[in-house]
């Protein structure tokens, strides 16, 4: 899937342009206990909260590919006979009017998924796209489409108790104790399913939306789709570190980790730049002929791939965002941190003074302390 993909999806939660009637819920209790369940049709609720509904379900597929979305694939054996995938695609046939169905996936959920406060909320909706053909130039055409792509939508919102307080009510003109109230926040997991690829169903795959830059949710995953669990963001970059120092050793020297970070944000420029519509990310390979440039021997190439593969899979490609931190460079020691512009590397050497190693700070556009200019 890519951006221009999501976003004709995106673009169809709202009253005026979706084709979901109903709106079927689940809530849960903090022990994993289903509390209630519910099936409400959309248009007959007030119009304010059929745009909370939408915007819930929308948020369970926001985001970015390779950041809070990621993209699932099942095997042949899975499609043709998996249990996880039949109640997918039930569900779909079904466009989720079936109650039972419907309560075999909550159960899935709440038997592998614990949040905290008091609990969360399941949306599910099923929609159908009319898919309009695109023009060269990138316009949509609706009269012109032929292809329909039917999906489910899933979002899980944690349920907050608000704080008890004074409310102000209108007819009396006057402020009364407000006592405590559940709220469903914004989703912290979500799916999307079939895959939208190229602008059509694709039944070996499914969307992931994950808010947690270090929760990956594993059991979830493994109840609902049986597949892989993708890395959690934050984990990714911690990761990335603990295999170059693991892997180059005494050769992970300041210069080498910065020429990866140079090489990595010039990558992401230039791709951007080119605006290409599929999510960049590197392989293996790639960066593998990053480190090669900086003079790394033979022998700690090969460990790196080796320990890349065990972390990340084989054949397993990154978003450069994804490894390092692309808007900063940080130099750090057990008392001092150092944030540099990652433009501005040249101000910044290793060295060794009077037999003691430094991080030297070119300083000719002067300096300041907590504010201050000094000289």
């Amino acid at each position: 899937m890519i951006d221009k993909e999501l976003s004709e999806l995106r673009r169809r939660f709202r009253t005026d342009r979706t084709a979901i009637t109903h709106i079927y819920g689940c809530y849960v209790s903090p022990i994993g206990e289903i509390l209630a369940e519910f099936d409400e049709s959309l248009t007959l609720l007030p119009v304010a909260e059929q745009e909370k509904y939408l915007e819930l379900l929308r948020k369970g597929i926001s985001g970015t590919l390779g950041r809070t979305l990621s993209e699932l694939s099942f095997s042949t054996a899975q499609v043709q006979s998996g249990e996880e995938h039949g109640l997918l695609m039930k569900l779909l046939g079904e466009r989720l009017s079936a109650a039972e169905s419907r309560h075999t996936l909550f159960a899935k959920i709440a038997g592998s998924l614990r949040l905290p406060e008091t609990g969360y909320l399941i949306l599910l909706a099923a929609d159908v796209y009319d898919v309009p053909f695109r023009g060269k130039d990138g316009s949509l055409h609706a009269d012109s489409g032929d292809t329909q792509f039917p999906y489910l939508v899933c979002a899980v919102c944690p349920v907050k108790e608000t704080k008890p307080g004074l409310r102000y009510d209108p007819a009396e003109k006057s402020f009364h104790g407000r006592g405590v109230d559940c709220m469903a926040g914004n989703p912290e997991l979500g799916f999307l399913f079939p895959a939208f690829d190229d602008r059509a169903t694709n039944l070996y795959g499914a969307l992931l939306y994950n808010r947690s830059k270090e929760q990956s949710y594993d059991e979830f995953i493994e109840a609902v789709f049986r597949t892989r669990p993708p890395m959690a963001v934050g984990v990714q970059k911690d990761t990335f570190r603990e295999v170059l120092v693991d892997a180059l050793e005494e050769e992970c020297k300041p210069e080498v980790v910065q020429t990866v970070h140079t090489q990595l944000r010039e990558m992401a420029a230039v791709h951007k730049e080119a605006r290409v519509p599929e999510p960049l990310t590197v392989s293996c390979e790639e960066l593998s002929e990053v480190l090669e440039h900086t003079g790394i021997s033979e022998p700690k190439m090969a460990a790196f791939r080796v320990k890349y593969e065990e972390a990340f899979g084989v054949d397993a490609s990154m978003p450069p965002q994804n490894l390092i931190n692309t808007a900063q460079l940080e130099y750090k020691t057990p008392d001092v941190v150092i944030k540099v512009n990652p433009d501005r590397q040249d101000l910044i050497q290793v060295r060794e003074l009077g037999g003691v190693r430094c991080v030297v700070i070119a300083a000719d556009e002067g300096i300041e302390i907590n504010g201050v200019n000094v000289v």
